[in-house]
């Protein structure tokens, strides 16, 4: 119950001072939304592969290879908060056009409802939802597509609407081996406060991204710059972790290099591409392991990994995302397309 407190507290509080997490509000949209994008370290905006569900983060990487396919996601949270996705797409011939729709959402679960002397007055649950639908074009080796998203956030008694919108351009090679993007992801607003006259921002988020396949081993490295809007501006003090003077007894202001200003910004990320059926996935993002770095103790935080493998016409994968000792995530994804059936079927 404390963790499930705490959660909330990340993501909607606005006095957070250490992370950019209490910024504005449908902090749950920056949620990793399934196993691929948890196991590359919560971005393959640089991901050029035929996967439904790189659109939740990317609307310019959906092609002709989504049709008709499915994307069912579960993510096991933090305590017993769940997060999930469906995702589908179809692909147009008329009018060279490929289209998807899905919904995200993420349950916070059940609380006590209490009154401030303690007295159980019964219980309430907090969910918030993501509807999305999505379009993408491909003209020679460049790709661009656009998602609109309903937003709902239940929070007890309180409710919130928002709408927002992701842009993503891609230049894809002529040997498919490098990719190319910028995605400019959840720019909106709120259409409905959880209280009036109380608008709160959607932080939106502006994003390069660099792929490359190596042509005779199995690996793909990319780079994703994030949070480009804020350039140096991610770092910031974290109290618990300041040195105190021995001269003033006062806390000694931390100072950041440009390197690590840069550094914050970065995600990178691999994927060792075994034949059709297997492929082995690593990320690391810089910005996420020092924020939920704890002092004196060495954990996984900020670092991600997992697997996809295909078995018959289902692709199985699973993402573990590295935060803090003891407090990690667990993303699965199954993908199929519904054409295999009725090729199995003919």
């Amino acid at each position: 119950m404390k963790w499930k407190f705490s959660i909330l507290g990340l993501m909607f509080s606005n006095l957070l001072l250490a992370q950019i997490g209490g910024s504005g509000t449908y902090r749950f949209l920056y949620v990793s939304p399934n196993a691929r994008i948890a196991a590359l370290g919560a971005s393959a905006i640089a991901t050029p592969d035929a996967d439904i569900n790189l659109v939740s983060q990317n609307p310019s990487l959906l092609q002709r290879g989504n049709h008709k396919q499915l994307g069912f996601n579960f993510l096991n949270y933090f305590s017993d908060i769940r997060s999930g996705e469906f995702n589908y797409g179809h692909h147009l011939d008329s009018a060279q056009i490929t289209l998807a729709g899905g919904i995200q959402y993420l349950n916070y679960g059940n609380f006590v409802k209490t009154a401030p002397d303690g007295q159980v007055l019964g219980s309430f649950s907090a969910g918030e939802y993501n509807f999305h639908v999505s379009a993408s074009k491909t003209y020679k080796d460049f790709r661009y597509g656009a998602t609109l998203k309903f937003i709902n956030s239940n929070l007890e008694a309180y409710n919130s609407f928002g709408l927002a919108a992701d842009i993503g351009a891609s230049w894809v090679s002529t040997d498919k081996l490098t990719l190319v993007t910028a995605v400019v992801s959840n720019m909106g607003t709120q259409l409905r406060s959880y209280t009036p006259d109380n608008r709160e921002a959607i932080p939106y988020n502006l994003q390069l991204g660099f792929s490359k396949k190596f042509e005779h081993n199995p690996f793909r490295v990319s780079v994703i710059a994030q949070n480009l809007q804020r350039p140096g501006k991610l770092l910031s003090q974290i109290p618990t972790r300041q040195l105190i003077s021995l001269e003033t007894g006062e806390p000694i202001a931390e100072e950041f290099t440009i390197i690590q200003k840069a550094m914050s910004h970065l995600i990178i990320n691999t994927e060792m591409i075994l034949g059709k059926s297997l492929n082995i996935r690593f990320g690391y993002n810089a910005l996420r392991q020092r924020e939920m770095k704890i002092n004196y103790v060495r954990g996984f935080n900020g670092f991600s990994w997992g697997f996809g493998i295909k078995v018959s016409k289902f692709q199985f994968s699973y993402g573990y995302g590295g935060y803090m000792p003891g407090r990690n995530t667990h993303a699965f994804t199954i993908v199929t397309r519904l054409e295999d059936f009725k090729k199995a079927k003919k």
